[in-house]
């Protein structure tokens, strides 16, 4: 039962952390055009991306360079970064506990 729970939370948590990435490029590509900023599309995009690229432009001043933001392809490096590594693990972790309930029915 805890290995579906955890295969479960790393399923959910890499689907919100791929719709993210796929807001992001879509706000990125967007931004090229000079939307209508009354668009509701354009409104939900801002919504959802601006308060998190907001924190990383402040927090990485240096994002910013020759008039281009790069503040966008931070985030997407970050949701590359915790795919690898916490999605990752807690698959791993799944397969350890199937494991080692395996290893404890043949010691019993």
């Amino acid at each position: 039962m805890l290995r579906q729970v955890i295969l479960a939370i790393a399923a959910i948590l890499n689907t919100l952390l791929n719709l993210y990435f796929w807001i992001l490029l879509a706000a990125a590509v967007i931004s090229w055009v000079s939307p209508d900023p009354n668009n509701p599309i354009v409104r939900f995009l801002r919504a959802v991306t601006d308060p998190v690229l907001y924190r990383v432009r402040r927090a990485l001043p240096f994002v910013y360079a020759a008039g281009i933001d790069f503040s966008p392809l931070v985030v997407m490096l970050a949701i590359m970064f915790v795919q690898m590594v916490v999605v990752d693990s807690l698959k791993q972790l799944a397969m350890q506990i199937v494991a080692s309930a395996l290893d404890g029915r043949r010691l019993g």
